[in-house]
């Protein structure tokens, strides 16, 4: 009896063990799936004004956001501890619940890519844990309210709901105030000057992303391993963790997410470089200011708010509403999607049981993901069509006529 007990615990260890691996990797896809989806948060702007070439922006980006993963932890602290009630769950049971959530992650970042749609993917990520957490332990799994470093309303809803009107009011002024105290300057030198600095403010936005982004998916990893218990909540992420996380967003980054890109760039407001250069530095003092609070702000909304601002604050610029509005629905229901689709994951998984439930979820998000990447091929946005005049959908004007599926519409 007792070598079988031994047989059992050998077996649960090695289960254990398999699934951890497939945590870790997992959370890497994620964050690789992050650096394309919000590789517009900087640099849709210096695309879309010329500052940057396509290819030199995402090469620059992915560099900047490499280096930034490596400033700060507080993001990564707030992630693996702030959010989840999950001192008394057992070591499998947690390790599910973190895959689960990563799997509603990552297929809400495809899915709003598909569609070139700059949701959250700090919201899609934590939208699939709490879905998963909630299906698996009741409301009683989420630290809703906290102290100053830890719950969901404090640390993730209350900057959801701030970010964009702040960043809105500060790019706002700030591109008020650019064409005012220019507007007696020579306008192309005043371009020229501003696509200049532009370079400089993409790069920050770039570095601020990389210092609160990759650090997400590092608090993940780090959950991931203090339920192993090869660590615990007290020690020190270890830097194998910050340097696969900073390698696997900077990966991302340089592929560029060129859908996103092209919705940011051209199809919110018509951008020049004063406001390309007002949105970024309203970005980046933003994302880089609540990446020293531990708050794990969407840059998304972040830039998105900054490039709207621009539009409010250049006299005659046009706000397309349309577009704002459809990225607000996505704003909104991130949350709860990603939510679902974590809580059916960690059914699945509870269902099943153990190994073999997290082998079925793994199944499913590679085969929706080969679908998802498939049907992106129907409307191909990349560097040679990326910059193409916006006319009211996702696909450039030059493909428009070969286009008959339904996400040529799309945002």
């Amino acid at each position: 009896m007792v070598f079988r007990a031994s047989e059992d615990e050998t077996a649960c260890v090695s289960a254990e063990l398999i699934v951890l691996v497939i945590v870790i990797i997992t959370a890497l896809a994620f964050d690789f799936t992050n650096g394309f989806h919000d590789t517009a948060n900087a640099m849709a702007t210096s695309i879309a004004t010329g500052a940057l070439g396509p290819r030199t922006a995402v090469a620059m980006s992915g560099v900047l956001n490499l280096v930034g993963a490596f400033l700060s932890v507080e993001v990564a602290k707030t992630v693996s501890g702030g959010l989840l009630n999950i001192s008394t769950v057992h070591h499998m049971a947690l390790l599910q619940i973190v895959f689960a959530g990563l799997v509603g992650g990552i297929l809400w970042n495809l899915m709003t890519w598909l569609f070139g749609i700059p949701s959250s993917s700090t919201h899609a990520l934590f939208g699939g844990l709490i879905g998963a957490a909630m299906a698996a332990l009741g409301a009683s799994g989420v630290i809703w309210t906290g102290n100053e470093s830890t719950g969901l309303i404090n640390k993730i809803i209350v900057p959801a709901v701030l970010a964009p009107f702040v960043a809105a009011i500060v790019a706002g002024l700030s591109t008020y105030m650019i064409y005012r105290l220019n507007r007696a300057s020579d306008e192309t030198k005043v371009r020229k000057a501003f696509r200049i600095g532009q370079i400089g403010s993409a790069a920050l936005v770039s570095l601020a992303h990389g210092t609160n982004d990759a650090q997400k998916t590092m608090g993940v990893i780090f959950m991931a391993l203090v339920a192993y218990g090869t660590y615990t909540n007290h020690d020190s992420i270890p830097m194998w963790v910050k340097i696969c996380c900073a390698l696997a967003i900077a990966l991302g980054t340089y592929l560029g997410g060129w859908r996103i890109i092209r919705t940011l760039g051209k199809g919110l407001v018509e951008i020049e470089a004063p406001q390309g250069f007002a949105a970024e530095a309203s970005s980046a003092a933003i994302i880089l200011t609540s990446a020293q609070f531990g708050l794990p702000l969407s840059t998304t909304h972040a830039a998105t708010g900054s490039i709207l601002g621009t539009g409010l604050g250049r006299p005659g610029a046009e706000v397309r509403w349309g577009v704002f509005g459809r990225m607000t629905v996505a704003w909104v229901i991130t949350l709860p999607l990603a939510g679902l689709v974590g809580a059916a994951c960690w059914g699945i998984t509870d269902l099943v049981g153990g190994l073999g439930g997290v082998l079925v979820d793994l199944v499913i998000l590679i085969a929706l993901s080969g679908y998802i990447y498939l049907r992106s091929r129907r409307n191909p946005v990349d560097t040679s069509n990326v910059n193409e005049e916006w006319e009211g959908g996702l696909t450039p004007p030059s493909d428009l006529a070969e286009q008959t599926a339904p996400v040529a519409t799309g945002a």
